[in-house]
């Protein structure tokens, strides 16, 4: 057994009312969803939704939504995961595989930490620029000092950190509902968005940047944390408990994570209708979009509320980054630091490279920094995905709640999507 609970220090610390309405039961599980959703548009997103829209129009709406429908059924893999098991995937990776295979998948979840990290830096420098026009290398270090929003939410408690995470995403919602009506997109071209381009399987350039946005969609720390938030809900232990578990808190995650579709669904419609469709193809740089925004749209506010979303995607993606990064050192390692000396050691390291991007390439470098981090994102979702159904599928581990036939199916063909993408991938970057 482990000797660490996930997240000890809030595990089953939220109670869950026995004989309630079904509104209230679904409030008392409402929190880990939103806390995963963060991650589906944290500013790695940005840009590759900027440039999937400014190059292709309307055409990769598809991708945004066939990776929103792929996270939201790992999400609820990882929903079935740490309410059976009372474990979080790292701890049931640690239990079931031989110590080299851990020790692998631990070191390509601290790449994935540091890379999905990165994202956040430079997100969060971009828009302290673009904002209050903070140079970028200091606005890097400054992102450093989110460290103390970390450690006011982690003594206020769990409920306070979930409520300031749907406060931020209730922000950024609002901001691209905005910039929706702003820009004006037209409705054919747009739903015909959601049907697959031919072009998809035969332009390069297109593909490279589908793949992007399902490395920057479907993000594989969030299979880690996902899986350790749900257990800071103390719901029944049996098995019609958790049947009840598992149900109320895939609600959550999939009305979370449809809110997150929504966000970069609009991010790509405003690029395609404010850029594309002027003849401003080129534009992938966050910065530059920031820039056009007002004139393209002719809306004096389209720019600040652009860079008032990126600043609250940045901070709300630090703290999820920070949990995940908790859980997967725990979890494999059996290593437990205080988060916020965690949250240093994983944030120096992006603040380092970022500042050393930000002085020899300045904005443009970072915006190609960003994407590559994306990039990275995608390659390692094998790593979480793969031992997330092996375990998931496996009655021994799971019991009655293994994935059913049907589900073993779809979880399948996300898989060979995933692992065939990723092939090309390796193979485009190899070949340079």
């Amino acid at each position: 057994m482990s000797a660490l609970k996930s997240l000890s220090e809030v595990h089953r610390s939220i109670s869950v009312p026995a004989n309630a309405s079904f509104v209230r039961k679904l409030l008392a599980f409402t929190g880990p969803g939103y806390l995963v959703a963060v991650g589906y548009m944290d500013p790695g997103n940005w840009a590759t939704d900027l440039g999937g829209g400014s190059a292709f129009g309307y055409s990769l709406l598809f991708v945004v939504l066939l990776s929103s429908i792929f996270a939201m059924v790992l999400q609820h893999l990882t929903v079935k995961l740490g309410v059976v098991t009372g474990r979080d995937l790292a701890q049931m990776c640690r239990q079931i595989f031989p110590r080299w295979v851990n020790l692998f998948l631990w070191l390509m979840a601290e790449v994935m930490i540091v890379a999905c990290d990165l994202a956040e830096v430079i997100g969060t420098a971009i828009a302290l620029e673009l904002l209050f026009h903070i140079p970028l290398p200091i606005g890097v270090v400054v992102t450093g000092l989110d460290v103390l929003l970390l450690l006011f939410l982690q003594k206020k408690g769990f409920r306070w950190l979930e409520a300031v995470v749907i406060s931020l995403i209730a922000i950024v919602v609002a901001c691209f509902a905005l910039e929706l009506i702003f820009s004006h997109p037209q409705i054919a071209p747009l739903m015909a968005g959601f049907i697959p381009a031919r072009d998809l399987f035969t332009n390069q350039e297109m593909l490279l940047i589908a793949v992007g946005i399902l490395g920057a969609t479907v993000m594989p720390h969030n299979l880690y944390l996902h899986s350790a938030t749900v257990q800071t809900r103390a719901h029944a232990t049996n098995a019609k408990g958790k049947k009840e578990a598992i149900k109320f808190a895939t609600i959550d995650s999939t009305i979370a994570l449809t809110l997150a579709f929504f966000v970069n669904a609009a991010i790509l419609i405003s690029a395609a209708a404010a850029f594309f469709a002027t003849g401003h193809q080129a534009v992938a740089d966050i910065s530059q979009a920031y820039q056009l925004l007002t004139p393209l749209l002719g809306v004096g506010l389209a720019s600040v509320l652009f860079g008032v979303a990126l600043l609250a995607s940045g901070q709300n993606s630090t703290v999820t980054a920070t949990l995940a990064g908790q859980i997967i050192l725990e979890g494999f390692m059996h290593i437990k630091l205080k988060p916020w000396v965690r949250r240093l050691i994983t944030r120096s390291l992006a603040i380092v490279l970022a500042v050393i991007i930000a002085l020899l390439f300045g904005g443009s470098g970072l915006s190609r920094l960003l994407i590559f981090s994306q990039i990275i994102l995608s390659m390692q979702l094998p790593f979480a995905v793969l031992p997330l159904i092996y375990i998931t599928s496996s009655k021994r581990h799971m019991g009655q709640f293994a994935n059913k036939t049907w589900l073993k199916i779809i979880v399948g063909a996300i898989t060979c999507t995933i692992v065939c993408l990723n092939a090309w991938l390796v193979a485009y970057t190899l070949a340079g």
